[in-house]
């Protein structure tokens, strides 16, 4: 397999198409791509839709192959969510998150850690353009999952 796959989590595929993570693990599990423990099934791993990360019998996190996961959701119907659309989202979030709430335990470093690269500068152009100080600072390019290998 070449260096061209790019492996998200299923958040970040949530993300990609406006919809919850609970959501997407109930498409995997209706095409058989996910049990009821929210693992990757024995099909989805030889079909190289997931992958384990971690070394086995420890908690391992998966990640999902993008380009087969977005064959799937868009047969049944789903599509992306536009950068533009993106872009607004993550601003207002994090907009809100630097207010601050007694209820959020997260700053918004923390929460922009999670924010996919590419939308980076978009975010911050829109941050200024709202009078807020927030900067998301620059995260390591896409596909790249941070402090794991994704060989193997």
């Amino acid at each position: 397999m070449g260096n061209s796959t790019t492996w998200i989590s299923l958040n970040d595929l949530g993300r990609f198409y406006g919809i919850s993570a609970i959501h997407c693990g109930k498409i995997l599990h209706q095409h058989g791509w996910r049990d009821r423990r929210g693992q990757p099934s024995d099909d989805a791993i030889n079909a190289q839709a997931a992958r384990h990360l971690g070394p086995h019998g420890q908690t391992q996190s998966v990640v999902w192959n993008q380009a087969l996961c977005r064959e799937l959701f868009e047969t049944k119907g789903l599509q992306p969510v536009s950068l533009s659309r993106q872009i607004d989202q993550w601003s207002q979030f994090l907009e809100a998150m630097q207010s601050g709430s007694p209820s959020i335990a997260s700053t918004a470093d923390q929460m922009a850690e999670d924010m996919p690269s590419e939308l980076v500068d978009g975010v911050n152009q829109q941050l200024a353009e709202r009078g807020c100080s927030f900067r998301v600072p620059p995260h390591s390019p896409s596909g790249e999952t941070k402090g794991l290998s994704l060989l193997g």
